[in-house]
């Protein structure tokens, strides 16, 4: 197999220390994995094969970097390895001619989309979220494939085993191949009937990455990068759907608060801690055109109400100065448009905002016995934080420890823990 030398003119930096080479295939991973995949798959048309010659390549970088220096431009070297070994497979074992294809062959999309559907990650996505798999397989094979998450991870993002979440995926890609499921964008005639599903699994990705599961970082970006970059993919792709609209712009309002979630020593700040001037003001502007733009169709989506929400917070100049009653209006319209425990617990804690932590405590108080909510910390910890601020001290101990059970990253748990030691010190003996 050929191998891809350096693509700058001066060549690859020689000699890196192996912890730089380390560092820089994780940070291509993160970054490139969809593309290397997908670039293959529309090659090999078998997800299996190109899912093993991806992970071969990043093998392959761990060991050839070490000596020839980390490529100016890492994704096209991976790419390139990677295609190679699925080429000298196929010749191999002669693998056209003895299998079928996995993926019925592409069409062309008619019309002006035609140079956006080449691209690769575009088609894998609507691959992966087919409405012949469930919703559960869809986020599933998306999380996998396209944001290159380890199996234990997505095991972990769905709170299953992981030789169970390892079946499931198994299962997916056989369903795959024996429905023929074509590797392409759908024709513009489909598109409406499937942007849905897609909508729906690039919003799991990017919570997912707003605030990783597990892990020692409370951000995962790349995961969030790439869930803004197929919503703009798509937004190219149906300029005028209201849903691709205002997902793009609630992505953007809510990724304009990143920097500012971390204090310098790494601690969790809450969105009333924050310091606003490091909002990014690019992002809250063009989100909130997007936003315009999605509300003059009618009727509003469900995350046209989600964006207005973020963009009520984005446009607040400080927290006290947040409209809380408009937010607890838009949950209102959020409750119709997609009933929800989460939007409940969201739309108590706006009350609580708005009324008083009193106010909150009722409101969450129905919520305690909903058994979707049973194991979600966030419904524990804003009850908590409610008990709190009425210096209900044994109380909120109890609902802080309870969060604190059903939380695993590790930032969210060292500022329950913060406030667990706070609340316990006013407690008697």
């Amino acid at each position: 197999m050929s191998e891809p030398v350096g693509e700058s003119s001066g060549g690859p930096r020689a000699g890196p220390a192996g912890a730089d080479v380390a560092a820089a295939v994780a940070q291509a991973h993160r970054r490139d994995w969809a593309r290397v995949f997908a670039s293959v798959a529309r090659l090999t048309r078998d997800l299996d094969l190109a899912e093993e010659c991806a992970q071969e390549a990043y093998a392959q970088a761990l060991r050839v970097w070490a000596d020839t220096g980390i490529p100016d431009r890492p994704g096209a070297w991976l790419t390139t390895v990677a295609r190679n070994r699925a080429l000298d497979v196929l010749r191999r074992e002669t693998w056209l001619r003895r299998n079928l294809p996995l993926l019925v062959p592409e069409e062309s999309v008619p019309g002006p989309e035609d140079g956006l559907a080449d691209d690769d990650r575009l088609r894998l996505v609507f691959t992966c979220c087919h409405p012949a798999l469930s919703r559960e397989t869809q986020v599933a094979l998306t999380l996998r494939l396209v944001c290159g998450l380890s199996t234990p991870e997505v095991a972990r993002a769905f709170l299953v085993r992981e030789a169970t979440m390892a079946a499931r995926i198994t299962r997916a890609k056989k369903k795959i191949a024996a429905a023929r499921i074509p590797y392409r964008v759908p024709s513009p005639d489909q598109l409406a009937e499937r942007v849905g599903a897609v909508l729906d699994v690039v919003y799991l990705i990017f919570t997912t990455g707003h605030t990783a599961p597990v892990g020692a970082a409370l951000v995962r970006r790349d995961l969030m990068d790439s869930a803004i970059t197929i919503a703009r993919m798509l937004h190219l792709l149906m300029p005028t759907d209201a849903g691709v609209t205002a997902l793009l712009a609630l992505l953007l309002l809510i990724a304009a608060r990143t920097d500012a979630r971390l204090s310098p020593s790494g601690r969790l700040l809450l969105l009333s801690e924050q310091d606003r001037t490091r909002w990014d003001t690019r992002l809250i502007s063009e989100g909130a055109g997007l936003l315009a733009d999605a509300l003059r169709r009618r009727p509003p989506t469900r995350y046209a109400v989600e964006a207005a929400i973020a963009a009520v917070h984005a446009e607040a100049p400080s927290w006290p100065e947040t409209d809380w009653s408009e937010i607890v209006s838009l949950y209102g319209v959020l409750r119709q448009l997609w009933p929800s425990p989460v939007v409940e617990l969201n739309r108590a804690v706006a009350i609580g905002m708005s009324d008083g932590p009193r106010a909150g405590l009722d409101a969450l108080a129905p919520l305690l016995a909903d058994p979707a909510l049973a194991t979600y910390g966030y419904l524990h910890a804003a009850r908590a934080d409610f008990l709190r601020q009425l210096g209900q001290w044994q109380q909120a101990a109890v609902a802080y420890g309870e969060a604190l059970m059903l939380t695993d990253n590790e930032v969210e748990r060292a500022f329950l823990i913060g406030r667990l030691d706070e609340v316990s010190r006013h407690q008697p003996g």
